[in-house]
């Protein structure tokens, strides 16, 4: 493998498109197209006491877009059997390859398909056979998926949301809709597109995405290598390929910036002051209260909370904590902020310091630091209103 992503400073983030759907199979293919060993993953998977398979990696192109495509080549005289939960979790647990986190990977990814297909039967986990997702293949892409992100550096994985497909398939219990229950289960309150034909997402391409992926918008970040894992099938309507950018968050200090809000109208003037404090305090960088009439024509008021994103999750708790709402919202915004110094300047009353802003080197905003000014006022028995004229004055004339 070339040199990780990210290693420049910032966190890693890979970003998944299902352009044609998922399969593990595809998984793998993109982790090796981003540059990953084959002989690295097969190596990390040697622990699994399944016998008979190997890693087979050509290049192939689909729409004239060219990527990794990726077999689990199976001895012939290997059998198919049909595994439980419990034997599936006795292989990974017993793989002394296997880092310990691509373990636990691996085991949400087998119990979050063992949970929807117990759903999709109406009976219990425990009586859950695997039958194509307990083949070798199954097991070695699924396996091979979390030991991807161990070898990636443990990005963070985003993915936009899978087409489905449509149409019917043969499998173990008969024929099946498109997309088959397990996949729909699998998927349930995540975003998904219904388009396509065929299968283009497999159970398990949708346990990876629900288990190891957050579905919906990535964050901003800086492509640093791009990765396509090459499909079987060659669709008419588009190509089968999973798309893998890999890079890092951009760091800068103002990166990230968010606005949460809340509507409250039932909260006292003495709850809102405090809660305030106690933002400001926790590091939001503004905290705003607005009048609003409300529903059913109550007053009410809208609480606004300007934060970095590195403390969204902190401060939202504290708004749910402090205050009487039910619940917050918030959104992403950009700021341009002028650069700021602090000055001090000679008053007839004594030094205050003033906090200017600057753009290109020019001051177009000048503001008395308040708690300066009223110490000189208060000390000197003059308005706090002289003293800050004054003080701007000075600045003018410096």
């Amino acid at each position: 493998m070339r040199a990780g992503a990210g290693e420049a400073g910032g966190r890693k983030i890979l970003y998944l498109e299902p352009v044609g759907g998922i399969a593990g199979d595809m998984f793998l293919a993109a982790g090796v197209d981003l540059g990953l060993s084959p002989e690295s993953i097969a190596q990390a998977l040697g622990g699994l006491m399944v016998p008979g398979w190997k890693l087979a990696v050509s290049r192939a192109v689909r729409h004239a877009i060219s990527g990794t495509h990726l077999d689990v080549v199976l001895d012939a005289r290997e059998a198919h059997p049909h595994r439980a939960y419990a034997d599936i979790q006795r292989l990974i647990e017993a793989a002394d390859t296997l880092p310990p986190r691509a373990k636990a990977r691996a085991l949400a990814v087998f119990r979050a398909i063992g949970e929807a297909e117990a759903k999709v039967h109406g009976v219990p986990l425990e009586e859950i056979h695997f039958h194509e997702v307990g083949a070798v293949d199954s097991i070695v892409d699924i396996c091979g998926a979390a030991v991807v992100l161990e070898l990636l550096g443990n990005p963070e994985v985003y993915a936009a949301p899978p087409p489905l497909g449509s149409g019917t398939i043969r499998v173990a219990h008969g024929s099946m809709p498109i997309p088959v229950p397990a996949t729909l289960e699998l998927l349930r309150d995540v975003p998904v597109r219904f388009e396509g034909v065929g299968e283009l997402t497999t159970p398990t391409g949708a346990a990876l995405l629900k288990v190891l992926a957050r579905i919906g918008h990535a964050p901003d970040f800086i492509v640093e290598r791009v990765g396509y894992g090459v499909g079987t099938k060659d669709f008419k309507d588009r190509p089968n390929v999973l798309r893998a950018s890999l890079g890092r968050a951009e760091a800068r200090a103002d990166a990230g910036l968010w606005v949460v809000e809340a509507n409250l109208d039932d909260s006292t003037p003495q709850l809102l002051g405090h809660l305030m404090e106690r933002l400001l305090e926790q590091g939001a960088k503004d905290v705003w209260v607005v009048p609003a009439v409300m529903k059913k024509g109550r007053p009410g008021h809208l609480l606004g909370v300007l934060v970095e994103g590195g403390q969204r999750e902190g401060l939202m708790d504290l708004v749910l904590r402090e205050s009487t709402t039910l619940g917050v919202r918030y959104h992403r915004v950009e700021r341009h902020a002028l650069e700021r110094d602090w000055v001090e300047v000679e008053t007839p009353w004594g030094k205050v310091r003033v906090k200017r802003g600057l753009r290109a080197g020019e001051v177009l905003n000048a503001h008395p630091e308040f708690e300066d000014c009223r110490q000189v006022a208060d000390k000197a028995g003059v308005p706090l209103k002289q003293v800050m004229a004054a003080a701007l004055a000075a600045l003018t004339r410096g």
